[in-house]
């Protein structure tokens, strides 16, 4: 994807995912299911995890799997109040772009009237 992606986005979209899992989600199963929306490596994953947990907005704790510790993350209450603003800030933003995309959006004086009709580079 050519669009540059925000820490507000990246907070939004792996809340998103681990809220998908109630009890929680491993650090590796969120990379997998965040690469599906965008890429990312987990290099860029963990510190968002880690922001997101000094935030208060995931709790975190390990579960042994296979002799191993693993690291669960889970959504906090705090996180889900976060979640539901990402989520109506989204909704907002998507419509604006969309709208302006499908030319539904009223840019100057609250109308669509007046548009140039030219093509660009024609005079």
């Amino acid at each position: 994807m050519i669009f540059n992606t925000g820490a507000a986005l990246l907070d939004a979209i792996v809340l998103a995912v681990v809220s998908k899992e109630p009890e929680g989600t491993y650090g590796y199963k969120i990379t997998q299911e965040v690469r599906q929306v965008i890429e990312l490596s987990e290099s860029t994953l963990y510190p968002v995890l880690r922001r997101l947990q000094k935030d208060e907005c995931l709790e975190v704790y390990d579960l042994e799997c296979a002799g191993r510790n693993r690291r669960y993350y889970k959504v906090t209450s705090r996180g889900w109040a976060q979640l539901q603003l990402y989520e109506s800030e989204w909704r907002q933003y998507s419509e604006k772009i969309t709208g302006l995309f499908e030319g539904r959006l009223n840019l100057s004086n609250g109308t669509n009237e007046g548009k140039d009709s030219t093509k660009c580079g024609e005079k």
